[in-house]
């Protein structure tokens, strides 16, 4: 396996990210891995190698990198939460898309990766960015897949439900079965409105989860047989949407 840490450069600056991905038999599909809130991390640079090691380009840029190169959650107090959320709330939907479009001309040049095959994956807080990128990219991104998503449908002019018809691409909804950010009746608005604009999707529930259990060190949340359900998923999509 290859692993670089790299600044990829946007409108705003130098976004800095982890790539990693086979030595082997390129170019690559590529994945694009949006990090959830706490930051990038050790804990999704694993998961990054997980999906490298089954033969893709994997980018996992740091999407706070206007605030903070170096930010990640570090503890579960009410002080260093308040931070986070400051951080996430930086965030929207145009924001990410410029990133995303820097991303796809990163590895445009790349002959490791393979540009004409680019899936997206998107963890709480950047469920809703994986819906704005296949919706700004639809010629590019072939599948997204959006696990525990939060806040995937709000009263705001970009709210994701409302990108439903701009997605062309087969999408994932991985729920679980306890979260306040995505509740029941948000994910049936989301999928009425998948359904209406033709979107092909699949929405599964994950019985016994809460919010954020696919994280191996989320201490009382992880669920194991959740998290490897999540990773069949996602191999299964990326392998019949990107194939090698």
């Amino acid at each position: 396996m290859i692993e670089k840490h790299i600044d990829i450069t946007t409108r705003a600056g130098a976004m800095n990210s982890f790539v990693v991905h086979p030595e082997e038999h390129g170019p690559h599909p590529v994945v694009l891995f949006y990090m959830d809130a706490p930051g990038k991390r050790e804990e999704l640079h694993d998961m990054a190698r997980r999906l490298a090691s089954v033969g893709y380009y994997v980018v996992l840029p740091n999407l706070y990198y206007r605030r903070s190169h170096d930010y990640w959650l570090k503890e579960r107090t009410e002080p260093a939460l308040a931070v986070m959320f400051d951080h996430m709330h930086s965030l929207t939907n145009a924001l990410v898309t410029q990133d995303t479009e820097a991303m796809l001309r990163h590895i445009d040049a790349q002959p490791e990766a393979d540009g004409a095959r680019v899936g997206a994956v998107g963890y709480c807080m950047s469920g809703p960015f994986v819906m704005a990128a296949a919706a700004a990219f639809p010629q590019r991104i072939k599948s997204i897949a959006s696990i525990h998503g939060a806040q995937l449908v709000t009263d705001k002019p970009d709210s994701p439900h409302l990108m439903a018809p701009k997605i062309k691409c087969e999408s994932y909804f991985a729920c679980a079965q306890t979260d306040r950010w995505a509740p029941p009746e948000t994910i049936a608005v989301l999928q009425q409105a998948l359904q209406a604009a033709g979107t092909p999707h699949r929405i599964e529930w994950y019985p016994g989860t809460e919010h954020g259990f696919v994280f191996p060190l989320r201490a009382g949340i992880y669920d194991r047989a959740g998290a490897e359900r999540h990773w069949e998923r996602l191999f299964d999509l990326f392998r019949r949407t990107l194939p090698q």
